[in-house]
Parts: C-alpha cells; structure tokens; sequence
C-alpha cells in the first residue's frame, strides 16, 4: 500500500533515508526514525548505488493501458455523433448498453455498461437524454401558472416557526 504524501515527499524521505545510513546506528533504529521497515532501507540504499538519485525518484503509477487507442477513440466519437438509427437500433438514443455493443462491434473490445459511461466522460463527452414535451404545450400558460397559481399552493414555514431562528 502507498504510504500517505505526495510523490515529492515521499521522494524527500527515501533520499533522506539514504542519506541517514552512513550514520552509526543501528537499521531497526534509522528505519523507525523514517517511518519504514528495514529492509525498505536496504532496498533504497542498493537503488541508489545502481543508478544514482535518479533511482529514487517519484514516479507516477501509469495504470493499465487503455483498451482502445487514441484513433480508435476518435473514431468512436466520430460515430457517436451519428444517429444511433444508421447503426441499426430503433430509436435515436445512445445508451450505455448501445455505446458497449458498438464498441464491440468496431474494435473488438468488450465494456461493461458502466465502465462506458466512465469512458466517454473521459472523452468529454456527456450523457444526455432527449427531454419530451407534449406537442400541444402552451408556454405562456405554463408560465403564468407558475407566476400565480404555483406560489398560493406552495408549503410555507409555520409561523410559529418563522420567528425562532437558531
């Protein structure tokens, strides 16, 4: 497990640590004064004898590769911009469940539903849902409801309530 701290200074400590080792004392005593086990130490100190303090350096965990590259991820934005019914599905929503199907059908490469969303988040692109309104929807209707008859029937604080304050 990656002790807590950033990379530079957990970088700080081991280059510290190697440095404390020239002093007399005993390992289990400069390992606790470090903050780590003994043989981390003996570990620190051959790393900065084979290859300097370059060794010693943070690094960042790079992760597991990405499953499509960079061209294939173009290319499924590419796709993803046209009508999900030129794919062959019935309606013009892209779901999850249909971005993982495409997928596999392009590149081969199978996503679990839920790992799609995370994937075209990345890409900076965002779920979106087509809102549905009635075709016979009256606006100015709707927004003198809520100018008049939307505040009368609206909750409001008991008055008993509305004095106190805490």
């Amino acid at each position: 497990m990656r002790p807590e701290g950033s990379g530079a200074v957990l970088e700080a400590r081991r280059r510290l640590a190697v440095r404390i080792l020239n002093v007399k004392q005993p390992r289990g005593f400069l390992a606790g004064l470090v903050g780590v086990h003994r043989c981390t130490l003996w570990r620190w100190q051959r790393a900065a004898q084979q290859g300097g303090t370059v060794a010693l350096a943070a690094r960042s965990h790079p992760g597991p590769r990405p499953r499509l590259s960079l061209r294939q991820r173009r290319r499924l934005a590419q796709l993803l911009r046209q009508d999900p019914t030129e794919q062959g599905w019935p309606t013009s929503l892209w779901t999850a469940r249909r971005v993982a199907e495409l997928i596999h059908r392009q590149f081969g490469v199978r996503y679990h539903p839920g790992h799609v969303r995370r994937l075209l988040r990345s890409m900076d692109l965002s779920q979106q849902k087509p809102q549905r309104y009635a075709r016979e929807r009256d606006e100015a209707a709707i927004a003198h409801w809520r100018r008049y008859r939307w505040p009368a029937l609206k909750k409001r604080p008991a008055e008993s309530a509305v004095g106190r304050s805490s």
